[in-house]
């Protein structure tokens, strides 16, 4: 090995090594992401946890979650309201307030929030909800799709930060 190569090596090395952390609980959120439910808590301008915490149905499109909720629901609300940091927990323990608390102790990552709009979007990502929640989607699936229709819910994307 020549002095060049040493040097790019260990420079990548370096660079690699600071990137570890934050890949590995990519990973490990993203390997868990064949749960049915994510818990999701906007992150207050402080930086700290809402009180506003649930579990909720979700799909993964490319490396983002997607959610289909009410839009008069907290987590609609935080968005409008500007507050587009939440902490995103996946996996499955149930009903949050039933818990104990065990949602914390799932993989998690900090992600940045937004209303998805544009209605390709919508319709690729309710065909994905739709393979998800096969079972369940004859009843939810023309809910999602009409009310995403009428305003009275959005979709909305968490992005890894």
């Amino acid at each position: 090995m020549n002095r060049r190569n040493f040097v790019r090596n260990a420079t990548l090395g370096v660079a690699a090594s600071s990137l570890l952390p934050s890949l590995l609980v990519s990973q490990q959120v993203w390997a868990q992401s064949e749960s049915r439910l994510i818990y999701i808590s906007p992150m207050k301008s402080n930086g700290d946890l809402s009180r506003c915490q649930a579990e909720v149905w979700y799909v993964g499109d490319a490396s983002d979650f997607v959610v289909v909720t009410g839009d008069k629901a907290w987590r609609a609300r935080a968005v409008a309201n500007g507050l587009t940091k939440a902490q995103v927990w996946v996996g499955d323990v149930g009903v949050w307030k039933k818990s104990d608390g065990r949602y914390k102790e799932l993989p998690a990552q900090t992600m940045n929030a937004s209303l998805e709009n544009d209605s390709g979007a919508h319709a690729r990502v309710l065909e994905i909800f739709s393979r998800k929640y096969a079972s369940a989607w004859s009843t939810w699936g023309p809910r999602f799709e009409n009310s995403l229709a009428d305003g009275s819910r959005v979709m909305l994307r968490y992005t890894p930060v």
